[in-house]
């Protein structure tokens, strides 16, 4: 176990973050890492905020779940302290297969 310090900045509360969870893996064309790259585009219905998440032509719904333990992201600042970047309080899952999106033009009706 580690004991963290924790140190108030004075700035306030760190944000609070989702991790987002999908089934199965994404793979780019190419095969290179997709660290610190776009992926896709997350959005919420207005009504009941159903998290929505679109992959280049592919659509998936998800549902968001509260953790019931927060976890911290934190960065270490010195040999022994660690600052509080963000609490990560949810997560959004996408579990089922995403769906195809289908353009059409208007003189193809």
């Amino acid at each position: 176990m580690i004991l963290v310090k924790l140190i108030e900045d004075g700035l306030g509360s760190p944000p609070e973050w989702a991790a987002v969870e999908v089934q199965g893996e994404l793979e780019t064309r190419r095969h290179t890492p997709l660290e610190r790259q776009y992926v896709g585009d997350l959005f919420a219905t207005i009504h009941d905020g159903v998290p929505i998440l679109i992959i280049g032509h592919h659509i998936l719904y998800g549902k968001a779940q509260t953790f019931e333990k927060p976890f911290a992201v934190m960065k270490k600042s010195d040999a022994d302290e660690y600052v509080v970047e963000a609490i990560v309080t949810k997560k959004l899952l996408f579990k089922n297969r995403p769906k195809p999106i289908i353009a059409c033009h208007s003189e193809d009706l």
